[in-house]
């Protein structure tokens, strides 16, 4: 065996392969170039062996497209330091020159100045043909044919035509959700779908429309915008609907991924994931670009400001916010009113009205009617406050438990109740959690469930539950009014610990909706 330098035509190719591995990534690399020339409609076609895309961006002079599709050409690097402060989608002047070597490629563009379109086609290696005079709109059209037509070893070791179209859907969707003033016209064979232009709660609706427009809630501050399905109304059985994006771009960011899945675990059922995006807008100078090929990892420079940064939005985010305008006209006057002397994401004013069944809380809202469960709801005021502060109290005499193996001592002890031998095969403990206080009765199988709990988290959540207002027992108005208070002066008032929805909502608007408040039969004094 000798050593020796490859020839630069097989480099070239091999880069190509690094940059153009599938479908996916023609789609993805003519979308972004669009997206950098400022397109506001993309209209985009997918074939098996080919793709056409067509925007109205600020397009190219017939000498840009000479060198368009040349190696290392691009408008978006001048200088070396331009590299570490990169602000579009490309920048290494690479998708072009590598859909010329695997694909029949061809550019029509014209700038909006111009009279006329040229088009262009290039050889393997990238060079122009003669530009020609072509009827274009302002914009530019790029088609690429006979992919990998001269690779049939890359096109055997493709996915199936079907998993390449979710790809490439599931892609267009997330890259929609980054750019949601772009208008998308999508063909695939036998399909066509189109995503409006509008605000991000409008293009959640049209990407996820089993999930209504009232039911995201979206957060926003500086460098930060995040947007999650209402954790008592929606969940999925994977973690597939969690979106993070960067400068543009949805991204893998396992560590703020995990973050994610952590705070959300005690707002929904065991098993189930939430509907989530979050798009960071960052400076250029923390943002590193250059770990993978596709971009679609990345280095960030103090990541775990950022992550608590999402993580105290998403917790502003959860409280329970007034009804919108657009929602309930009829109180519209008297929310304008509220807005005066409160925050917009005040919580809004509940009045307790009846306990029905002696398990659930009827109380009048402005805007209409809600139904509480009492022991959930006061279950998730317990394990907030049991998480900011868990305290214990001495008791005058111990409470005695049957024998209990060294991890259940250790467990004890941890959460400061230590125990203490007393006699053969028992043991005594002369501390309870103080929210046990009026339930001598359950002491002792209390402790000996706390001792089973593996951590903390565990053991907060089960002695929330056990400490809990129980269903069956009745409250008085000024009871239930307290409790309505603290559960709207919680974090997350949605949901209990274990993800179950606490309050069912009736609008004023179903009820008059129900009851035909719009019809006129002959004279009513109603309103």
């Amino acid at each position: 065996m000798t050593l020796h330098r490859l020839a630069p035509e097989l480099i070239e190719r091999m880069a190509a392969g690094e940059v153009i591995d599938s479908l996916g990534a023609v789609v993805r690399e003519l979308v972004e170039n669009a997206l950098d020339a400022q397109a506001t409609h993309l209209h985009l076609r997918v074939e098996p062996d080919g793709v056409r895309l067509a925007d109205n961006g600020v397009g190219m002079t017939p000498e840009m497209l000479t060198l368009a599709a040349t190696a290392h050409t691009t408008s978006k690097i001048q200088h070396p330091q331009d590299l570490h402060h990169i602000q579009t989608l490309g920048f290494r002047g690479q998708a072009l020159y590598s859909l010329a070597q695997l694909a029949d490629l061809t550019i029509a563009s014209r700038c909006p100045s111009a009279p006329q379109g040229w088009q262009v086609r290039y050889d393997a290696q990238g060079q122009a043909h003669p530009p020609q005079p072509v009827p274009l709109a302002p914009g530019t059209v790029v088609t690429v044919q006979r992919l990998f037509a001269n690779w049939p070893h890359r096109q055997a070791g493709l996915p199936s035509w079907p998993q390449q179209l979710r790809q490439i859907q599931l892609w267009i969707q997330q890259m929609a959700l980054c750019h949601p003033q772009v208008t998308w016209q999508v063909e695939f064979p036998g399909k066509t779908w189109h995503l409006w232009p509008g605000t991000l709660r409008e293009r959640l609706t049209q990407i996820l429309p089993q999930v209504a427009d009232s039911q995201w809630q979206i957060g926003q501050e500086e460098h930060l915008t995040l947007a999650f399905a209402l954790p008592d109304q929606h969940h999925r059985p994977r973690p597939d609907r969690i979106w993070l994006a960067v400068n543009g771009r949805c991204v893998e960011w396992p560590e703020v991924h995990t973050a994610i899945l952590q705070h959300f675990q005690r707002l929904l059922p065991r098993g189930r994931f939430p509907l989530f995006f979050a798009h960071f807008h960052l400076p250029p100078s923390v943002v590193d670009w250059h770990r993978h090929p596709a971009k679609t990892q990345l280095y960030i420079k103090n990541l775990e400001h950022w992550q608590a940064k999402l993580l105290h939005l998403c917790e502003q985010s959860m409280s329970i916010a007034p009804p919108s305008k657009t929602d309930y006209p009829r109180v519209q006057k008297l929310m304008q009113v509220a807005e005066t002397t409160a925050r917009y994401h005040a919580r809004p004013t509940l009045k307790a009205l009846a306990q029905i069944h002696r398990t659930y809380i009827l109380a009048e809202h402005p805007a209409g009617l809600w139904l509480v469960e009492q022991h959930i709801a006061h279950e998730r005021v317990l394990y907030e406050q049991l998480q900011s502060q868990w305290q214990g109290i001495t008791l005058d005499s111990p409470v005695i438990l049957p024998p209990l193996s060294p991890q259940q001592v250790e467990r004890l002890t941890q959460y400061g109740l230590p125990p203490e031998p007393f006699g053969p095969q028992q043991w005594a403990v002369r501390q309870i959690p103080q929210v046990l206080r009026e339930r001598p009765a359950e002491w002792a199988d209390a402790l000996v469930e706390l001792s089973h709990c593996t951590d903390r988290e565990q053991a907060t959540v089960n002695l929330a539950c056990r400490s809990a207002i129980r269903n069956g027992t009745d409250l008085t108005l000024p009871q239930m009014q307290t409790l309505l208070a603290q559960w709207q002066a919680t974090q997350a008032p949605r949901t209990c610990p274990h993800g179950r929805p606490i309050c069912l909502t009736l609008a004023e608007t179903q009820l008059a909706r129900f009851f035909r408040r719009h019809w006129v039969i002959g004279k009513s004094y109603g309103i």
